[in-house]
């Protein structure tokens, strides 16, 4: 098959030569054939991980993840994995927003005000129904499946968020979360591969209020 196409002959003094050259440009093919499927193959990932991303980002980051960097030797210690994320969550933040505020909003003071935003209990009931049955709840403990049932609660649910609108605070319910450190597989014993879940009322209200933003 290396001589296919071509005019070597065994019986040709300088068949050596030949042959040589003839591997040289076989080899110099195979390396840009190569290329090209890895660039090709390079190119089909990303698209591909762009269009998951978009459908369905749990596959994505699972996709994602290196088992082998994954060990199942002993997991963290308890008090310092507490420490950390109490850390992040439970301590009180000062937050200095600098003179840029001052210019957005006199950037912003010509622009017409929307309309005010009425928040219905059918809006509640809307949001909740999307919502994933069981989810981490918040302070209440009420997880979505069971809001989704007790629809005598959606009236005061809606009250609570047009109030939360009204005085433009959100209440410490609103904004407390709870942190759970779960393991994403069956191996029990492997602590280091564990996911950070946090649910807050907030996100209901959000997407009660995108969702009636939408609607005016």
């Amino acid at each position: 098959m290396a001589f296919a196409g071509t005019n070597i002959s065994l019986s040709q003094p300088d068949i050596t030569q030949k042959l040589t050259e003839r591997i040289d440009d076989l080899k110099q093919k195979i390396a840009a054939w190569g290329k090209r499927i890895r660039r090709f193959t390079e190119r089909s990932r990303r698209f591909n991980q762009n269009r998951l991303f978009q459908s369905d980002q749990k596959r994505l980051y699972k996709s994602l993840e290196r088992p082998e960097v994954c060990g199942a030797g002993p997991g963290p210690d308890q008090a310092n994995t507490v420490a950390f994320w109490r850390g992040l969550w439970s301590e009180p933040v000062n937050h200095s927003e600098g003179p840029w505020t001052e210019v957005v909003a006199s950037q912003c003071a010509s622009i017409t005000p929307m309309d005010p935003v009425i928040i219905t209990p059918d809006d509640v009931a809307e949001a909740v129904r999307r919502a994933p049955n069981w989810k981490s709840p918040g302070l209440d403990g009420l997880h979505h499946y069971w809001l989704k049932g007790f629809m005598v609660c959606h009236a005061v649910l809606a009250r609570q968020f047009q109030e939360a609108l009204n005085q433009k605070s959100l209440p410490s319910l609103f904004t407390t979360g709870i942190t759970h450190l779960v393991p994403k597989d069956q191996m029990v014993r492997n602590y280091k591969r564990k996911k950070e879940t946090k649910y807050t009322e907030e996100q209901l209200n959000e997407a009660v209020v995108a969702d009636r933003t939408k609607k005016t």
